[in-house]
């Protein structure tokens, strides 16, 4: 039979990546490339067209032990079964037992037995050892990204809009969910070679701007402005908002100042400007902080103007209907159905959130041609963004199947000692400051040159660990004694793993990473490890089939907790040359992994703390 070779392009399974034997049943390559360019042909008689998601989720690594000797990998043949019912659905164990008998032994996999309803393999592991290793080090950050899972994938143009905080507010605590997932898919998408544009869409525009304008008016300071723009315009806005609502005539002069806007009233808009450009200043300096970046900061007020031929464009189509009101609406529905109507003006004739949502969108599509252009922002905008993608499909737009909205759920209590959170800096600043307390507690903790620096890095790690541990979509209840546990899983963990294995490789490294004898490292936390190395891809493809960063979360802490068990057997000090050489290379290639990951979570990996 032929030799598939050592390369390492599919790590969904071992018995796939490493030889011919596993390869064949019924003329069909259970590999998942050649998988899924003959999912027409058969697995089992009853099983027709199985996608490569069914090997992904039916292989699992066979838990290792010192006590017995198990197989490495299993196949669950359940899984391979599909959705038949039960009367027409075969006898896994007889189809199981069919499976291996058809599978044969080679230089790769060792042995081949059946369990209860799965096929058993064992495989050569000094094989498993070099080529696992070998390929961690040669692909280095590109390790997992080379997997056949994402052969063929087409590049394609993303644009993803995310963060997106209110102009002249201070940076809200409720926009950190945007900006640390939105910043985890566009770091995904770009590493597996997609062109992607990242864009910060400001809530720059709207009636606010109205209340603020007038506000400025009546309590601003250009003092203040200047020192701390932020803080006082927000000041300002509060007051305003009770003057508004205890004066008429301030309504009045709220509502007219963003009519001013509207109709390019030259000294509203310088001040509307200013607003805008010190609000972005501020806003560089916390994302700065973040680790996170945009190639654009856009806003609703660049769609003013083309959110009017939004509306001629709604109204020539005869899609426009005019309320009692005056306002104008789009009825998505076609029969009145109050749940389906959208209002896109109000009856001044000024534009609304959705209009320029449309004029947005439009203007994307000319400027970057996009196959794909995703939303990040939280589930109370579902509805929003399903009437904005319907509207541009009635409009003539097909390509609004290509605009997709990413849903998350709410943060619940997340207060400083000081109490509830209103801004987001307050949560870097107390997150910063309860890190150095702890790492000034640890008597383990190594000396730092930045430790502000580190402190803020490792708090960054617990914070978005504790975020990307769940579902997205759903709510979660935040705990400052949760985050910062240094044991469990957590990203103060995942740091501490990251920074104990560094401390290996400045200690131990120059004199062992040279070359290694694979039969030094056949012990079962050995192979318990080089098994998960092996799925990394798996978990790549798993996030970018739905865009969920939990499955390398998950994978991450897993991959934590083997080296820790690792690390208290498996010592390099006073071991012979050969087997801390060994070793050593095992620990540095669950460190590269280790930082591939938690930088695509949007993670600076430490090497100290």
């Amino acid at each position: 039979m032929e030799d598939m070779g050592l390369n390492l392009p599919s790590p969904l399974t071992a018995f796939q990546t490493f030889g011919s034997s596993t390869r064949k049943l019924d003329q069909v390559n259970i590999c998942s490339s050649n998988f899924q360019k003959r999912q027409g042909n058969r697995l089992f008689p009853c099983v027709l067209k199985t996608p490569c998601t069914f090997l992904l989720t039916g292989i699992r690594p066979s838990h290792q032990t010192t006590t017995r000797e198990v197989a490495d990998f299993q196949l669950s043949v359940d899984s391979l079964l599909g959705n038949n019912n039960d009367h027409s659905r075969p006898d896994v164990q007889v189809q199981a037992t069919r499976l291996a008998e058809k599978l044969k032994c080679d230089t790769v996999v060792s042995e081949i037995s059946t369990g209860q309803g799965t096929v058993n393999f064992k495989i050569n592991r000094e094989l498993l050892t070099k080529t696992v290793l070998q390929q961690v080090i040669k692909d280095g950050s590109k390790y997992g990204l080379n997997s056949e899972l994402f052969s063929g994938l087409p590049q394609k143009k993303i644009v993803v809009e995310f963060s997106s905080p209110n102009v002249a507010k201070k940076f809200h605590v409720g926009h950190l969910r945007s900006t640390i997932i939105g910043n985890f898919i566009a770091n995904l998408k770009e590493a597996l070679g997609h062109q992607v544009t990242r864009i910060n869409y400001l809530g720059d525009w709207g009636m606010q701007f109205g209340l603020l304008g007038t506000g400025f008016q009546l309590f601003g300071y250009e003092e203040k402005l200047q020192s701390s723009p932020l803080q006082h315009l927000f000041e300002v806005y509060v007051q305003v908002n009770k003057e508004a609502a205890d004066n008429k005539n301030v309504a009045k002069s709220a509502h007219e100042f963003f009519q001013r806007l509207e109709l390019g009233d030259t000294q509203a808009l310088e001040l509307w400007q200013k607003f805008r450009d010190l609000s972005i200043e501020e806003y560089v300096r916390i994302y700065k902080r973040l680790g996170v970046h945009f190639d654009e900061y856009s806003g609703e007020s660049f769609y003013r103007e083309k959110s009017q031929e939004v509306l001629k464009l709604l109204d020539s189509k005869g899609l426009l209907q005019k309320t009692i009101k005056g306002t104008a609406i789009v009825d998505l529905s076609g029969n009145g159905d109050p749940s389906s109507i959208c209002t896109v003006m109000r009856s001044d004739g000024t534009s609304l959130y959705a209009t320029r949502d449309l004029a947005a969108a439009i203007d994307r599509m000319e400027k970057y041609n996009f196959d794909t252009m995703i939303y990040v922002t939280d589930k109370g905008q579902k509805k929003h963004f399903q009437q904005v993608f319907q509207m541009l499909q009635i409009m003539g737009y097909d390509w609004a199947e290509r605009c997709q909205h990413v849903p998350f759920g709410v943060v619940q209590g997340m207060k400083t000692r000081r109490g509830e959170v209103t801004f987001l800096e307050d949560v870097l600043n107390e997150i910063r400051s309860r890190m150095l307390q702890n790492m000034a507690s640890i008597k383990t903790t190594k000396e730092v040159e930045n430790p502000q620096e580190t402190a803020e890095r490792v708090g960054l790690a617990a914070l978005i660990i504790q975020d990307f541990k769940g579902v997205l979509l759903s709510d979660y209840q935040f705990s400052w004694d949760r985050i910062f546990q240094s044991r469990g899983d957590t990203g103060v963990f995942l740091q501490y793993t990251h920074a104990r294995l560094h401390s290996l490789e400045e200690t131990f490294g120059c004199g062992y990473l040279n070359d290694f004898n694979t039969a030094c490292l056949q012990e079962p936390q050995s192979v318990s490890i080089l098994q998960h190395l092996l799925r990394f891809d798996e978990v790549l493809y798993r996030s970018s089939q739905d865009l969920q960063p939990r499955h390398i979360v998950s994978y991450l802490l897993t991959l934590s907790h083997l080296a820790g068990m690792a690390h208290k057997t498996l010592h390099i000090k006073d071991s012979p040359p050969e087997v801390a050489g060994a070793r050593l290379h095992l620990f540095r290639a669950v460190r590269s992994v280790l930082a591939n990951g938690m930088k695509l979570l949007g993670i600076t990996p430490v090497c100290r703390m």
